[in-house]
């Protein structure tokens, strides 16, 4: 029993460790071409007269957007484009009162000229990927912008985007999410932290050494003829953009990444909706892993691509490796006092440490390049990188339960993520009608798991070996702080 956990331990931290190295070298790739984006121009240098200018389709999926779905369509029809080759589709799914806002709001728009409509399907077959598929077979336009509710896209971002299809081989061209409401909270603070990583370092690292990336769902632009040759959009996954840029990136399409090119939006405030967010990417990402590694690893690739193409659609495997470790590292304590001769062991296997220093670099190195307002110090960091990782270490075993649905094709419904257009620390979202009612039978298992590891930390002490209490201190503070805030942030 002792020598299975310690090979379990051992496969774990090792996966982790690889991980990190691959973290590491999109961080090295980063380093070198930061500030280095090739820029292609303006729309009038690049199609000329605006009769040649493509026509475009934005697609705005919603459902049950009550509170930012009037800020989208006002956004959106704002966009600095000709009107004549801008065709809007109000995907709406909605059952709620939104869907009379967003008729009206239309309905103002089509007052002043804009070519834009309401789309109401007979049910919600296949949720979003249902819903853009739907709209796409009216769509008068080559080209389809996605915005997802929570959206405000930046005037300029057709203008800025478009003329990088004057490459026949780019199929999509991704823009870097902003945050409209990062100083909300501490949690909004520690998701725009993780977020900005992804959006520099992981999007930027593996777009330059020609690596596949992902559409982000929203906030990018793809050619229809791209999404066909790809077959089209599909449902069996929950992260249908993931899902279909694989599928673009086999069949040989390019995508651009413009970190340059920022798209505000709402960060989920509540840890409910977090949570559900959370629940969508790490499952679907393991959905899409079954689905799309074999045609990884058969397709032509270069090596290391098809490398990186592993760790991208596995990441979220890394969940399972964390809630294991974090729970077998208690008994691992017994093992380790009654077996002194594994001390040489224990010790090897301590260097897997190196993984938290190398994702530290990885973090700080987004800090200080990535695209912000304002000055990060390297004493923020000290304070947010911590916190950062104890409350994604809270969250592993409500992810390393989804990624196991996913690998295991347990279906689920898209569950979506509520939006309460807050900006302002003084907003509430408690009284919305999104609020959750209902307090999740797991936040009381995480609040038990904070005990275990504070348990831990005890343990420690009783036997005189203390190299696992920074490790058990952060499980304890990670798990402690996502039970409260789901306590904490359910109307009841």
């Amino acid at each position: 029993m002792s020598l299975a956990l310690i090979i379990i331990y051992g496969c774990c931290l090792g996966f982790i460790f690889l991980y990190s190295l691959i973290q590491l070298s999109l961080v090295r790739t980063y380093r070198k071409n930061v500030g280095e984006e090739v820029k292609v121009g303006d729309m009038h240098a690049t199609y000329g007269q605006r009769e040649n200018w493509p026509m475009v389709t934005v697609q705005l999926p919603v459902y049950n957007e009550r509170y930012v779905v009037e800020r989208l369509i006002d956004s959106v029809c704002s966009l600095n484009y000709p009107r004549e080759k801008l065709q809007i589709q109000v995907l709406d799914d909605s059952s709620d009162d939104s869907l009379e806002i967003a008729a009206k709001t239309v309905l103002e728009w089509q007052n002043r000229g804009v070519d834009i409509v309401q789309i109401q399907r007979p049910d919600r077959v296949g949720y979003k990927a249902g819903a853009l598929a739907y709209g796409l077979k009216c769509a008068k336009g080559s080209f389809t912008a996605i915005f997802d509710a929570d959206f405000i896209p930046d005037p300029e971002f057709l203008m800025r985007s478009m003329p990088y299809f004057m490459d026949e081989k780019v199929g999509v061209v991704q823009s870097r999410w902003e945050h409209i409401n990062e100083d909300y909270s501490m949690l909004t603070r520690l998701q725009a932290f993780g977020l900005d990583a992804h959006f520099s370092i992981e999007q930027r690292g593996r777009n330059v050494n020609q690596h596949f990336i992902n559409f982000n769902g929203t906030a990018g632009i793809w050619r229809n003829r791209c999404i066909e040759d790809a077959g089209g959009w599909q449902s069996d996954t929950l992260t249908e953009d993931l899902d279909l840029s694989y599928r673009a990136q086999i069949r040989g399409w390019n995508f651009k990444y413009l970190e340059s090119l920022g798209s505000p939006a709402e960060l989920p405030a509540a840890m409910p909706a977090l949570k559900s967010q959370q629940y969508r990417w790490t499952k679907g990402a393991a959905e899409c892993a079954v689905k799309n590694l074999p045609k990884v690893f058969k397709a032509k690739l270069p090596f290391k691509t098809k490398v990186h193409a592993f760790f991208h659609l596995a990441n979220s495997f890394i969940f399972v490796c964390v809630l294991l470790t974090a729970l077998m590292s208690v008994p691992i304590l017994f093992i380790k006092f009654s077996n002194p001769d594994l001390g040489l062991l224990f010790k090897l296997a301590s260097l897997f440490l190196l993984s938290f220093f190398i994702l530290g670099y990885f973090y700080w190195t987004s800090m200080k390049y990535g695209q912000s307002d304002r000055v990060r110090s390297f004493g923020e960091f000290l304070m947010l990188f911590p916190l950062f990782l104890s409350v994604s270490m809270g969250l592993s075993l409500h992810n390393a339960v989804a990624v196991l649905e996913g690998y295991s094709g347990r279906k689920t419904p898209f569950v979506r993520t509520p939006k309460f257009n807050l900006s302002n620390q003084g907003d509430s979202f408690l009284e919305s009608a999104y609020s959750i009612t209902k307090i999740h039978p797991m936040t009381f298992v995480e609040i038990i798991l904070s005990a275990y590891f504070l348990g831990g930390i005890g343990l420690a002490f009783y036997l005189q070996d203390f190299g696992l209490i920074p490790f058990h201190l952060m499980l304890s503070l990670g798990f402690g702080l996502v039970g409260y805030y789901g306590l904490r942030h359910v109307k009841v």
